[in-house]
């Protein structure tokens, strides 16, 4: 089973608005019984990235250098505009 990681700066707001929409998109897409959604504030979580614990990583907040190119901006799931593009990079990923 592949694991998703959402996160924010606190672990609650915004990575329950994307945890939500990814969701949903997991299930339009039939993958819902084969991911794994797990949510978490960045802080906590900078060292597990960094080990590869996750297979995809959405963060809707600033991340270190250290972990940037590990992570898709979500962004976009929380203003509506490029949720395609997220979701295309979440596909590639899971197919990995």
């Amino acid at each position: 089973m592949k694991t998703i990681l959402i996160m924010c700066g606190a672990g609650h707001a915004t990575s329950t608005v994307v945890r939500s929409k990814v969701g949903r998109w997991l299930e339009s897409e039939g993958l819902e019984g084969t991911v794994q959604i797990k949510q978490s504030a960045v802080t906590r979580e900078v060292e597990n990235i960094s080990n590869g614990v996750y297979d995809v990583v959405v963060s809707t907040t600033q991340v270190p250098d250290s972990i940037k190119s590990k992570v898709i901006n979500g962004i976009a799931l929380l203003t509506g505009a490029g949720t395609d593009s997220v979701f295309a990079q979440i596909k590639a990923e899971l197919e990995k």
